[in-house]
C-alpha cells in the first residue's frame, strides 16, 4: 500500500459533515448517472431530480443529529426544505428511526406525532419507514427522506447563478442554531448573562419565526429565482460557498445588508461561537436575474418573508466581503464545535 493511502486511513474526522473536498472526491469516484438523473450528487446541491415518466422526481434525505427536541418534525422540515428549494412541493416522507436501548413506548408515540404534526403543517404525507431500537445509537436518531414531483421547467439547482444576477437572502439567520443552543442544558450556565427576553426567542426560534422555507422558496420559484439554497451546516457561510462552488462563479456580499437573527447572534456571542458558520436553517439563498430582483424581493416581503438583496454575483470564485474579506467555507459548524467542547 502507498504511504499516502495509509496516511488518509488514518486521517481522524470531526464530528459533524464531511469536509468538502473529502466529499467531492468521494462523489466524483462514482460511474456515470443514467441519463434519467437530471440533477445527481454534487457538493452544494440539496436534493437529486430524476425524469420518471415526463415529471421530474425531486428527492432528498437527511439525518437529524444535533438536536433532540421535536426531533421529528425536525426531520420533516428540514427535508422538505430541500425538496423545495429544486421546485417540487414536499408531498411524500419516509423515515428510519434508531432509538437507543431503553427508550419507552411514550418516547416512540411522541416522535411519530411530532413527524406527523411536521407533515399536516406541509400537506405532505408519511408513506413508510423503518423504526428499531438498537445499540448502535446513545440517543434517538431521526432519518427522513422527503419526495416531490414537478414539471421541468420547475426544476431549479444551487448551481444555477450567472454573473450579472443579483443574491437575495430571504429570512435571517441563525435560526436553527439558537434554537438548538438555547435548548442545550450543557449551555445554560454560560447562556445566563444574555437578555432573558432574547434566551427566550431564542428557545422559540424553531416555531417563531421558524426553519421552514418551503413556501419562500416555492414562491422564488414562481419570481423566476434561477438557483435556490437552503443553507443548514456550516451556516450562511457555507451556504454562500456552496452557491458560489455550485454555479461557478464569484460572490460579493454586502455585509451590511446581511438579515442576521439577533436573538442567535447575542447566544453566539455568549458562547464564543460564529454566527456565519451557525446552523443556518430557515434562511432561503435565492439567485435573481438583475431585472427581477427587486420585484421580486417586493413579492416576498408582501407575503410576509423578510427578504433583501444581498449581493452580486460576478465572473471568477469564491465569496468576498465588499471590503474584499473573504467568507470561507465552516467545515465544522459552531454548533457542533460548542456542543462537544461543553461535552467533554
Amino acid at each position: 500500500m502507498a504511504e499516502d493511502e495509509t496516511e488518509d486511513r488514518s486521517e481522524r474526522l470531526e464530528t459533524g459533515k464531511l469536509p468538502s473536498a473529502l466529499m467531492a472526491e468521494l462523489l466524483a469516484a462514482g460511474p456515470e448517472l443514467p441519463r434519467e438523473v437530471l440533477l445527481g450528487p454534487r457538493v452544494g446541491e440539496d436534493a437529486c431530480a430524476i425524469e420518471v415518466g415526463g415529471e421530474i422526481l425531486v428527492a432528498t434525505t437527511d439525518p437529524i443529529t444535533l438536536t433532540g427536541r421535536e426531533i421529528g418534525r425536525h426531520a420533516v422540515v428540514i427535508n422538505a426544505n430541500d425538496v423545495a428549494v429544486t421546485g417540487a412541493r414536499p408531498r411524500y416522507f419516509l423515515t428510519t428511526i434508531l432509538l437507543p436501548p431503553g427508550t419507552r413506548a411514550g418516547e416512540v408515540r411522541e416522535i411519530f406525532a411530532s413527524i406527523r404534526g411536521g407533515l399536516a403543517s406541509l400537506g405532505a404525507s408519511l408513506v413508510g419507514g423503518h423504526t428499531e431500537v438498537t445499540t448502535a445509537v446513545n440517543q434517538p436518531v431521526v432519518i427522513g427522506q422527503m419526495l416531490g414531483v414537478c414539471r421541468r421547467n420547475r426544476l431549479v439547482p444551487t448551481g444555477g447563478a450567472r454573473p450579472g444576477d443579483r443574491l437575495v437572502q430571504v429570512g435571517e439567520a441563525p435560526v436553527e442554531g439558537a434554537a438548538v443552543f438555547a435548548s442545550e442544558p450543557a449551555l445554560a450556565r454560560r447562556l445566563l448573562g444574555v437578555d432573558p427576553g432574547l434566551r427566550m426567542a431564542a428557545s422559540a426560534a424553531a416555531q417563531i419565526p421558524g426553519i421552514s422555507v418551503v413556501e419562500a422558496a416555492l414562491l422564488a420559484v414562481d419570481l423566476g429565482a434561477r438557483a435556490l439554497h437552503d443553507p443548514t451546516e456550516g451556516g450562511l457561510a457555507s451556504g454562500l460557498v456552496d452557491v458560489a462552488e455550485a454555479s461557478g462563479v464569484r460572490l460579493d456580499i454586502e455585509e451590511e445588508a446581511v438579515l442576521w437573527f439577533e436573538p442567535g447572534r447575542a447566544l453566539c456571542a455568549a458562547l464564543g461561537a460564529d454566527p456565519w458558520g451557525t446552523l443556518a436553517s430557515g434562511t432561503l439563498l435565492a439567485v435573481f436575474e438583475a431585472d427581477r430582483c427587486e420585484a421580486a424581493v417586493t413579492a416576498l416581503c408582501a407575503q410576509g418573508h423578510r427578504a433583501r438583496a444581498i449581493g452580486r454575483v460576478e465572473q471568477g470564485s469564491g465569496v468576498f466581503g465588499l471590503g474584499g474579506r473573504a467568507i470561507p467555507r465552516i467545515e465544522r459548524d459552531e454548533v457542533t464545535r460548542v456542543l462537544a467542547s461543553a461535552l467533554r
